[in-house]
């Protein structure tokens, strides 16, 4: 890097070494402490967090958030892989616009379109309302509208990995499989898909994470019936219990680093990163 252009990094490695690396340390001695909130006056090392991953409440909360997020992982390949493959084959010009259109929900903030989402769930909404119907069948609170609210956030990562991953095949390979006898079907399965696999394993990734570790989602949309990880943890911040809280936000840390080991591993180039 030009040495005129290394001053412009300063602030953001400062921004990054207070917000990101200081927090995962202090987190990380608080997972073997016993303290009265952030007061480390009668604060001693102790091992009871780690006893409390054996609880049933903290057991079932992993298993859930492995089961929501591996779900909405596979509701998300499919449907967004679809997406985006009727997009890169379609004659559109501007593709990026369609594409704009795609994610343009995302640039609204979370909470209101969890909220939003959530009301349409309920037994009188705006859809009833304007029909003149009246029903008493509400979604809200089960466990398909928590998957609904993480597949309707996070497949546009899905859907841009996959699309740049397809974009990036060389049209003559697809041609020359057509020239050897394949049908478009043999074609898809031989030819394209194999060659995107980057762009799946990218947005699996980028998909599987955040339905793993949110807890925004099943607090709106699962009204406090479904126990995710992440509601544990928000939790246990709310109530003051750090010491917990930490311990379970460094193993979803770690299991995020593994994550993006992974991803480097798969695609060396960052070709389908975001």
């Amino acid at each position: 890097m030009n040495k005129g252009f290394k001053i412009f990094a300063k602030p953001y490695i400062v921004w990054l070494a207070l917000l990101a690396i200081l927090p995962m340390f202090v987190m990380l001695i608080l997972s073997f402490m016993y303290s009265e909130g952030l007061s480390f006056e009668a604060s001693y090392f102790t091992w009871f967090q780690f006893q409390m991953l054996g609880e049933p409440s903290i057991l079932t909360a992993f298993f859930n958030s492995f089961l929501y997020a591996t779900i909405t992982t596979l509701i998300s390949l499919v449907l967004g892989y679809f997406v985006a493959y009727n997009v890169h084959k379609s004659k559109f010009k501007n593709k990026f616009l369609i594409l704009t259109i795609l994610i343009l929900p995302m640039w609204s903030n979370l909470l209101l379109r969890i909220e939003a989402l959530g009301n349409l769930m309920e037994p009188n909404n705006i859809i009833t309302n304007f029909l003149g119907i009246t029903s008493n069948m509400s979604l809200k609170g089960t466990m398909p509208a928590v998957i609904i609210g993480l597949v309707l956030t996070y497949m546009p990562f899905m859907i841009l990995s996959v699309y740049t991953a397809l974009e990036k095949i060389d049209v003559s390979l697809e041609e020359a499989a057509l020239d050897l006898g394949l049908t478009p079907m043999q074609k898809f399965w031989k030819v394209i898909f194999p060659l995107s696999l980057k762009g799946v394993a990218t947005g699996s990734i980028l998909v599987f994470l955040p339905s793993m570790s949110g807890f925004a989602i099943p607090e709106f949309l699962g009204s406090g019936n479904i126990l995710l990880i992440g509601n544990i943890i928000e939790a246990s911040f709310r109530n003051m219990d750090y010491n917990l809280g930490s311990l379970l936000s460094v193993i979803l840390l770690f299991v995020i680093l593994g994550a993006l080991i992974i991803v480097s591993k798969v695609d060396k180039e960052g070709e389908t990163l975001l």
